[in-house]
């Protein structure tokens, strides 16, 4: 009980190295974003060097109808639609298990990143790529990748909520599907021709830093709750295991 009571009056106790190392791993993604935006802005060669590949990619699909609707199939499962679809009942069945604050953590997660991508998008304000005969289309502004960053943080988010869940030898399973299927909804943008290399690059970045923020507030939160702190690797809330079962 004493100890409980230290934790939470303690600053020190209450935060500690965890949260430390979590604003460097924020800070790691964050300033090569930094420079990654101040390159898009600034670099001339690297914006020929992006429309060289957008060209080059578009292409690679323009005389394949087959494969331009793969890639739109698989770009679908980096959009909004199937995001609040995803999202919704999941929240929906933590809080129904008992476990609000996962519930909270999904949905703040999903909805705060939504938000910071279409300011960033408004601030840094990049049209998309202009082709000749292009294969699809995309409304609003071109950097970061919208697809891109959204599947980071969202399909990363699951993962946290859900690892406990998940048998300890399927875990690499799981999180390598995970990352190939981000990576590999970024490159149907790519291919598409709706975003420039830079973009989804940009959209990767900056979800791995809204996640690693997002993931930092709920781990402040669990420890303010009076509860121990957690390897990631076990999940955001490993004694939640049974429950979500």
């Amino acid at each position: 009980m004493k100890d409980r009571l230290r934790r939470r009056l303690d600053p020190d106790a209450r935060y500690g190295l965890r949260v430390t190392l979590f604003a460097v791993a924020f800070l790691m993604v964050a300033i090569p974003f930094g420079m990654l935006l101040d390159q898009v802005e600034n670099d001339r060669s690297l914006i020929r060097l992006d429309t060289s590949a957008a060209n080059y990619l578009h292409g690679w699909v323009l005389g394949s109808e087959n494969l331009v609707q793969y890639l739109k199939i698989l770009t679908f499962f980096g959009s909004p639609l199937w995001f609040y679809v995803l999202v919704t009942p999941a929240a929906i069945w933590v809080w129904r298990r008992g476990h609000a604050r996962l519930a909270i953590f999904l949905v703040v997660t999903a909805l705060g990143g939504g938000l910071l991508d279409t300011v960033v998008k408004e601030a840094v304000d990049r049209p998309r790529p202009s082709l000749v005969d292009p294969v699809a289309t995309a409304y609003g502004k071109s950097f970061p990748s919208g697809h891109a960053m959204s599947s980071t943080f969202v399909y990363g988010a699951l993962v946290l909520v859900f690892l406990p869940v998940i048998g300890r030898r399927y875990r690499p399973v799981v999180i390598g599907g995970a990352v190939l299927l981000v990576l590999a909804i970024g490159f149907s943008r790519l291919a598409l021709g709706v975003h420039y290399i830079t973009d989804v690059a940009g959209g990767f970045v900056l979800g791995l830093a809204w996640l690693a923020a997002s993931t930092a507030a709920f781990s402040i939160w669990r420890v303010e709750m009076g509860r121990s702190p957690v390897d990631l690797a076990e999940g955001l809330e490993p004694e939640a295991a049974e429950d979500l079962v």
